[in-house]
């Protein structure tokens, strides 16, 4: 994939009757399926079966199983209920027969009402004065590890530029955040709203673990480490427009259990919040 027009026609699924649908899958870099890919099929399905123009609000999910990159995924949407101002769907996937991922969200009625928001972090840096993951990759790619390098080189439809650029060879922990500001390759206007929201989600399951590995860098990286995304949820806020960078500002406030939390606020390059994210996450030491 290397645009927003590619990334749609994966996350769009393919009808099988009005509550079951088939997707196919795109690598990331990883052996499994991306859980980003698998959060936004599943919300396509469950958007596809809301017929009272209501708007995403929340959602929450768990990953199950890794998903096999040459399978077809199957999500069947239970309508969960209907109320007078919110409805909610069920959506379970499965690869041959076995549940992989499930995922519950929630829609609900235009409504106006109070607003207030938190800050976008000060004194960050704008992505004009940040190298991007291709950049990084053509200045640093002969001495960045095997497994980094590799995961780098993957054409995506998302330009990823991180505010605090870690060193993969630095023996000293690190505090536990990260800023990524992303922005999509290619024409994304004239999107509705429901698409926008599933793009976002897809985006959500990148970078978002790296705060909590953060932490432990002198002893953890990605080369020793086993990692996986178990559960995601997240909450939409606000309308937006894809037309500009966004900041996903990211901080672990636990890992324990071989286990990593972390939780993002993702906002427009002028700072209005629109969505927020909380992801634990599988932090397993691989024995040597």
């Amino acid at each position: 994939m290397t645009d927003v027009k590619d990334l749609i026609e994966l996350i769009a699924l393919k009808e099988i009757n009005p509550s079951q649908f088939e997707g196919y899958s795109k690598t990331v870099g990883s052996p499994n399926v991306f859980g980003g890919q698998v959060l936004a099929q599943a919300l396509n399905a469950a958007a596809r079966t809301i017929t009272n123009n209501r708007v995403l609000h929340s959602m929450h999910s768990y990953f199950l199983e890794a998903g096999d990159l040459e399978q077809p995924i199957i999500y069947n949407v239970n309508n969960t209920r209907d109320g007078g101002s919110f409805s909610v769907r069920r959506v379970t996937a499965e690869q041959n027969g076995v549940t992989i991922f499930i995922l519950s969200a929630s829609f609900q009625n235009k409504e106006e009402g109070h607003n207030h928001q938190i800050s976008m972090p000060d004194a960050i840096k704008q992505p004009e004065e940040l190298m991007s993951w291709s950049e990084i990759l053509n200045k640093f790619g002969d001495v960045i590890p095997k497994k980094t390098k590799g995961f780098l080189e993957i054409e995506r439809p998302v330009e990823f530029k991180p505010v605090e650029l870690v060193n993969p060879f630095n023996t000293e922990d690190l505090p536990a955040f990260t800023n990524v500001w992303f922005k999509l390759n290619g024409d994304a206007s004239h999107l509705d709203l429901a698409i926008k929201q599933q793009i976002l989600t897809y985006v959500s399951d990148y970078n978002i673990l790296a705060a909590a590995m953060n932490r432990h860098a002198s002893k953890a990286h990605w080369g020793n480490t086993q990692t996986a995304s178990l559960d995601h949820s997240m909450w939409y806020f606000r309308d937006f427009d894809f037309d500009d960078w966004m900041l996903y500002a990211i901080e672990s406030p636990n890992a324990s259990g071989a286990r990593g939390f972390a939780k993002g606020n993702i906002f427009t390059r002028d700072g209005k919040l629109i969505a927020s994210v909380a992801q634990e996450g599988l932090m397993r030491p691989i024995k040597q």
